[in-house]
């Protein structure tokens, strides 16, 4: 593994993909399958965290084990996949993957043999070195283990890095591999915990990457 110029590592849902207000809607069809009440966007941002389990665990009520956590995850999955024609990019994410000057990759808790065709779908394929989603049948863990093995295949070292994403647990992925993160306000996550977290925060991806572009002391295209 070699450290080379500084790498991008984007995250997908809630950040390059606009899909908030189909994840909120879908988190509300697990809790309505079990008797719970729903959420709206605001308390699903300021509420939301991973595991997932952790976070459905919190508005139910009651502790969500493995088996539960399975059968919810595909209850979301399966809305998931029939509201997902409807979801749009971020409106200035191919601006902002165009403006980072070195390389950049992709790395999603989606299923990996979900996300590859999306990521086709909207003409992105060729702007990653690399493209990860999760390769289990359940969803909902962290990031940091992902992220690992990401770069591994990458042959990028962690301090070379740089994360872009919407929730806490992405920042705290970065930081395990020793690299850096900065967040984007658009996502799932509510921006005063964003802040709160001590990492760079942006409104816009744009802005996101010009904080990813100093933080990683490189030039920005001309």
């Amino acid at each position: 593994m070699t450290a080379a110029r500084p790498h991008l590592v984007w995250d997908w849902n809630g950040t390059l993909l606009n899909d908030l207000s189909l994840v909120v809607a879908c988190t509300n069809a697990v809790f309505v399958s079990e008797g719970g009440p729903t959420v709206t966007a605001r308390e699903h941002r300021v509420r939301f965290r991973r595991p997932i389990a952790d976070y459905y665990a919190e508005v139910l009520g009651r502790a969500v084990d493995d088996e539960a956590f399975g059968r919810l995850d595909k209850i979301f999955h399966d809305a998931y996949r029939i509201g997902l024609t409807g979801c749009e990019l971020a409106h200035d994410a191919v601006d902002a993957m165009a403006a980072w000057p070195g390389t950049q990759s992709l790395l999603s808790m989606w299923f990996h043999d979900e996300l590859v065709p999306a990521v086709q779908t909207y003409g992105l394929t060729g702007r990653f070195t690399r493209v990860d989603g999760l390769r289990a049948t359940v969803g909902g863990d962290r990031k940091a283990e992902s992220l690992t093995r990401h770069l591994a295949e990458l042959g990028v070292h962690g301090t070379s890095v740089v994360l872009i994403g919407d929730s806490i647990d992405d920042a705290d992925a970065a930081r395990s591999v020793g690299g850096r993160a900065v967040l984007y306000s658009g996502g799932f996550t509510d921006e005063a915990r964003l802040r709160a977290s001590g990492h760079p925060v942006a409104d816009t991806l744009t802005e996101a990457v010009t904080l990813a572009t100093a933080l990683a002391g490189v030039t920005r295209r001309a």
